[in-house]
């Protein structure tokens, strides 16, 4: 079932206030999208890619997006509702178009709340969006290919937080109509801003369960890592200098080194330090913890999916 009433060449879809409140997206929806864009206040040129939603994530796939040289800043624009955040990401990415509607584009960035995704994907058909990646969590492929409507390639990717940094581990799944040039192109999207691991869409839940949530048991980790240097008798900024320290030194040597059993076997001498400390942790079984940590945080993912 296609989208009615795409908009002509150099138009755009306003964002209707409506938007934040949509949840499902049905064919009056649709038609409703298509109508408001004859109410064009001024008109915009097609661009390549348009990325809707200025949040952190949507800029921080802007800023990486830009730095590689993926894609310069004419061929992008970024939608965002909130005047103050436009002001904000104007400031961001001097030279980037930043709109309060869909202009015409070629390919769309779905970085909008879940909710709103029927709603934005339906918005980028209509003004001649042919690929879509959406990057919402628990969003079915089925739900925004629904929504999309007939001839768009829909994609769905799983980026977790450290994308901000550039240094994300994001996964990525195929609609129906995906292509495998399709994949190559949200590939080198979420590339700009870490490692890229492809899969099917049913394999994203334990991706979700393990990276999306993981950067906040590493944080755990660290909030208990220097709760404890303070108890032992450390200033609460030496702690976090420590801590922070540790963290980034020990995930560069895995990053460098890999294998984690060795590495661990490497730091714990029989009968030292750290021997008493990990014989402490597996007491706790904090092994079978993050296992279970993952596995409520994978079976969450596939209840909200």
């Amino acid at each position: 079932m296609g989208v009615p009433g795409r908009v002509r060449s150099g138009e755009s879809v306003p964002l209707a206030p409506a938007w934040v409140n949509c949840t499902t997206t049905t064919n009056s929806a649709r038609s409703s999208v298509a109508e408001m864009s004859n109410d064009v206040p001024e008109p915009l040129t097609s661009v390549e890619l348009a990325v809707i939603g200025g949040g952190n994530m949507g800029a921080a796939l802007v800023g990486g997006l830009l730095d590689s040289e993926v894609l310069s800043s004419s061929e992008l624009v970024v939608v965002e509702l909130l005047p103050a955040r436009r002001e904000e990401l104007a400031t961001m990415f001097p030279g980037v178009r930043i709109a309060g509607e869909v202009p015409a584009c070629r390919s769309a960035l779905l970085a909008v709340k879940p909710g709103d995704i029927p709603t934005a994907a339906a918005a980028a058909a209509a003004v001649g969006a042919t690929r879509i990646l959406s990057i919402a969590a628990g969003v079915r492929l089925t739900t925004i290919e629904s929504a999309a409507g007939d001839g768009v390639a829909v994609l769905r990717a799983m980026p977790n937080t450290p994308a901000l940094v550039r240094l994300g581990a994001s996964a990525i799944a195929a609609g129906s109509s995906a292509t495998d040039d399709d994949m190559g192109w949200a590939d080198s999207i979420l590339s700009a801003v870490g490692i890229v691991e492809r899969m099917p869409e049913s394999a994203l839940d334990a991706f979700t369960g393990v990276a999306g949530s993981g950067p906040a048991y590493i944080f755990l980790v660290a909030e208990a890592l220097i709760d404890a240097a303070v108890a032992e008798g450390l200033s609460r900024p030496m702690a976090e200098r420590i801590v922070r320290q540790l963290l980034l030194g020990a995930s560069t040597l895995l990053d460098q080194q890999g294998d984690p059993r060795r590495l661990r076997a490497m730091v714990t001498s029989p009968g030292g330090t750290t021997a008493a400390g990990i014989a402490v942790l597996e007491d706790h079984s904090t092994v079978e913890a993050f296992a279970n940590a993952v596995r409520a945080a994978t079976d969450r993912s596939r209840e909200l999916g």
